[in-house]
């Protein structure tokens, strides 16, 4: 689904569709998948939930996985995407951030929670 495209995001294609909601969400078992395969290092148990980093036409966001969105659909906030409200979604490319770049991006947003040492 999604391809390496730089040294700090991979590609993938989506339909997007605005939300009222102001959090980006995907399919959670999607969600699941993808953190898994671009962001999980191997060892040890790792958190599937934590939030992907995307980014569309320029804006950087978090997305969390939700079991209401189709497989494939990224909802974002109306925000991000006022322009194409009216619009029914469509298929764009959304890039996803490596997990470093990701690791960062949340920090700045406030978003990024390290796993508790034991």
């Amino acid at each position: 689904m999604f391809e390496e495209f730089s040294g700090s995001y991979y590609l993938g294609r989506m339909y997007v569709e605005p939300t009222d909601d102001r959090r980006a969400r995907m399919a959670r078992r999607q969600h699941e998948r993808l953190n898994e395969e671009l962001y999980a290092t191997g060892r040890g148990v790792e958190r599937l939930d934590a939030p992907l980093v995307m980014k569309l036409d320029g804006a950087h966001f978090p997305v969390h996985g939700d079991e209401a969105v189709p497989e494939d659909t990224l909802a974002v906030p109306d925000e991000l995407v006022a322009d194409r409200r009216e619009e029914p979604p469509t298929l764009r490319g959304v890039l996803v951030a490596k997990a470093d770049c990701a690791r960062q991006l949340l920090r700045l947003n406030g978003e990024y929670h390290p796993p508790d040492a034991t």
